[in-house]
């Protein structure tokens, strides 16, 4: 008799991901999209297929990128020298028109082109289209760092419309001030924001570590779920280091503000997304209020 064992297994896995699946289904995830998902093909083609995973049970996807590597690329090839600012680039005009370029352009289109590839239809856009992300110039710590934007509001009407008519909307981190100068942004901040006005059931970070870590060397030490109170402690304690700190602080602006849950995960491992979604343990850290 012929074994089935295989496509049992495959049947399960179904089976038990129907809970979830029916739990979701209408509701809007942020994916504030990053790391090697950007810069390795076959990791990009594996997250990008788990997206489309999540479109067709009925789970209403937004998609947020930077693109720093790119950026970077392209100044170079144009001999723009960057000057920074307490470790932050400055963004000078001719760095803000490169920036845009390649963030609007080669990236935010690049990645409409393999979602449509696979099947899921989806739409470009910056935050200046519809108005929809409006920002006044940041000064950390009291410095100008040129055209960089804090963001003052999110008009969320274009995305609605857009999950509305079943398209994916995959939004470039530039907005426009009230004077309507554009701004570029920092991609946690934008999916933050985005998730806040959305009001979404999950904003996830898809990021190069396995999550919150107790020691940023040892992956064994991952920290799979906090709330507030606990994001206190390890701030206290000086688990929270270096560039974890802006990312955690945003996740907890979020839960506290609108959104369900947010989860750092580790866009390297195959399927993180649908792991973290559609199974009881997950992966990665989990942020709750």
């Amino acid at each position: 008799m012929q074994s089935f064992e295989k496509e049992i297994n495959k049947a399960q896995v179904l089976v038990d991901a129907l809970g979830y699946i029916q739990k979701f289904t209408g509701h809007v995830v942020v994916i504030k999209y990053g790391g090697s998902a950007m810069t390795n093909e076959v990791i990009k083609q594996n997250v990008l297929k788990d997206i489309a995973v999540l479109k067709s049970v009925g789970i209403k996807v937004i998609i947020v990128h930077g693109g720093g590597k790119d950026i970077n690329k392209m100044l170079q090839r144009v001999n723009i020298q960057s000057e920074f600012k307490n470790g932050l680039r400055v963004t000078d005009q001719a760095t803000l028109e490169v920036a845009e370029m390649v963030l609007s352009g080669k990236v935010n289109k690049g990645l409409v082109q393999h979602l449509e590839r696979i099947g899921t239809h989806a739409v470009g856009l910056s935050g200046k289209d519809g108005n929809m992300i409006i920002v006044e110039k940041s000064m950390p710590h009291g410095d100008d760092i040129g055209y960089v934007g804090h963001i003052t509001h999110v008009d969320p009407t274009l995305i609605k419309l857009l999950l509305d008519q079943d398209y994916t909307p995959v939004i470039s981190t530039v907005g426009l001030d009230e004077k309507y100068h554009a701004y570029n942004i920092n991609a946690d901040d934008v999916a933050t924001a985005i998730a806040r006005a959305m009001h979404a059931s999950k904003l996830v970070f898809l990021t190069d570590i396995e999550g919150v870590l107790k020691d940023p060397n040892n992956p064994e030490t991952l920290i799979s779920q906090i709330d507030t109170e606990k994001a206190e402690q390890l701030f206290k304690e000086g688990v929270i280091t270096g560039g974890m700190i802006p990312k955690l602080k945003n996740c907890l602006a979020a839960v506290q503000n609108d959104v369900s849950r947010v989860h750092i995960l580790d866009g390297r491992l195959e399927h993180s997304l649908l792991i973290e979604i559609f199974t009881a343990n997950g992966v990665g850290t989990m942020i709750k209020k």
